[in-house]
């Protein structure tokens, strides 16, 4: 009897565990009807389950209750260990596998030993763009890979080539960025930028520039030099 009793109990158990996930997905589903529930698990928080949604720009989080009769869409903060969970949850979603990017298609300028690794989705015309490569002056021991990513406008795609077919790629990068000089080239040779273009919506890259780390960590936006300095620190911890 005693064992029979406790399959019982973990079956009711079971049951109600599946029941209250069908009630947050449901939940979720009525709130974002268009948008793609892809994990629901509980937070810290008793009671209260983080819901995963597969959105056009990345992922997004909501938190709903157990029975699915709250929600809200805001941080997640942990008082007393001082973090934001919903930020680091966010971060580690957009994770990238630093191994898996296809740096043959990018312009390799080496700074220093260049023992570090970054890599850069940018665009010729972006003023941020040329404002990072600026703080990327300031930066030593690291090599960047910048994917050519022209999305400002469409006369930012045939610098991008100019740039891909001159000579030494990574000098005439730099030059463009910083001084604002074009190599003397039509821009007529193979390059990447279907491919690279292809990438970067694959993995939802909707502004320049975005940086990525060896850990996978995406920084998007502008980013001054000490900050990149901290990032590429902790990503060779």
């Amino acid at each position: 009897m005693t064992r029979t009793w406790i399959a019982t109990i973990g079956l009711l158990l079971a049951t109600a565990a599946v029941a209250d996930e069908a009630a947050v997905r449901a939940a979720a589903k009525s709130l974002a009807p268009d948008v793609k529930v892809t994990s629901i698990r509980p937070t810290p928080v008793a009671g209260l389950n983080e819901v995963v949604l597969s959105g056009q720009q990345g992922p997004m989080l909501m938190y709903i209750n157990d029975k699915g009769t709250y929600a809200f869409a805001g941080e997640l903060i942990d008082i007393l260990k001082e973090r934001n969970l919903t930020e680091e949850r966010i971060d580690e979603l957009n994770r990238v596998k630093f191994d898996s990017l296809p740096l043959d298609k990018a312009v390799k300028v080496v700074k220093g030993n260049g023992k570090r690794r970054l890599v850069v989705f940018s665009d010729p015309d972006c003023p941020y763009c040329r404002r990072l490569e600026k703080e990327l002056v300031k930066v030593n021991d690291v090599t960047v890979y910048t994917f050519l990513y022209p999305i400002a406008h469409p006369a930012a795609i045939p610098k991008s080539k100019q740039i891909w077919c001159a000579a030494d790629r990574g000098q005439a990068w730099t030059d463009y960025m910083l001084k604002g000089d074009l190599p003397a080239n039509k821009g007529d040779c193979a390059n990447p930028l279907d491919v690279v273009m292809a990438l970067g919506q694959k993995m939802r890259v909707s502004g320049t520039p975005t940086l990525i780390f060896t850990n996978g960590h995406r920084a998007p936006g502008f980013v001054p030099a000490d900050r990149i300095e901290a990032l590429l620190q902790e990503a060779a911890r």
